[in-house]
């Protein structure tokens, strides 16, 4: 038996990176887990990589329309989302006198207002169903360091604890408990790829522990959020960065 054996999980942004090894590992414990991200053919590689009836639905969950006929769609192949984590983000390089108008409202678009649209969604449906769920949002360290190049990025995720903090207060009443996650510079494949990568030594040398971040260090975490062994838990925020940032 698995400790998530029954439940539907969705995890938004799961095509790769973190998101994917998120939706693996809640595989794993035995949930049956739903991939969103807006590359359909890369959600769909890892459901069928994922296994456990993982589903694959496309999803820009920066746009309304997109994110309701999400959750259409899943109630329509596997219920009512019991636990919804909010991944989806873009992870930007740019520095502050290249910040125009445009750039910010694209980066909080994704990265804030695309949880904000998914969690009135899941939890709405929830509430409707009388499921006592979960939402776990993926925020970053960043919000501690001030990371640079960043500004809008930082800015939407912190506006993501904050709303996990005071969700946690609104929805409490209804048995649903809302938690953050704020991972440190991850070697995914998407960082290895940008700027971002050349970070790695001096993060390093930041750290208590040694090491490169993994993907896996994320899941595991969120396994935990989802699971019955955070049942007293919710509007917390969990930092996992190797005592980078110590608060």
């Amino acid at each position: 038996m698995g400790k998530l054996d029954g439940q539907t999980i969705l995890v938004t942004g799961a095509a790769q990176g973190i998101g994917k090894a998120i939706a693996a590992r809640l595989a794993k414990d035995g949930a049956t887990v739903v991939v969103a991200d807006i590359n359909a053919d890369g959600g769909a590689e890892a459901a069928a990589e994922i296994g456990n009836g993982a589903l694959a639905i496309q999803c820009d969950i920066s746009d309304a329309d997109s994110v309701a006929a999400l959750f259409d769609a899943i109630e329509a192949q596997a219920g009512t989302v019991d636990t919804l984590v909010n991944n989806a983000s873009i992870v930007p390089f740019i520095a502050w006198d290249e910040v125009d108008l445009a750039h910010w409202n694209t980066i909080i678009a994704t990265n804030l207002t695309g949880t904000f649209m998914a969690t009135r969604q899941a939890t709405d449906r929830m509430r409707a169903k009388g499921v006592q769920g979960r939402v776990i949002n993926i925020s970053s360290n960043t919000i501690f360091a001030g990371t640079p190049n960043m500004a809008a990025y930082v800015a939407a995720k912190a506006g993501v604890v904050g709303l996990t903090r005071a969700l946690a207060t609104e929805l409490g009443q209804y048995g649903i408990a809302i938690n953050a996650v704020t991972p440190g510079l991850i070697e995914s494949a998407g960082v290895k790829a940008s700027p971002h990568n050349e970070a790695f030594e001096f993060v390093e040398m930041l750290q208590a522990l040694k090491g490169k971040g993994q993907p896996e260090h994320i899941a595991d975490v969120v396994a935990f959020l989802a699971s019955d062994d955070a049942r007293w838990i919710t509007g917390q925020t969990l930092n996992v960065d190797a005592g980078m940032i110590r608060h």
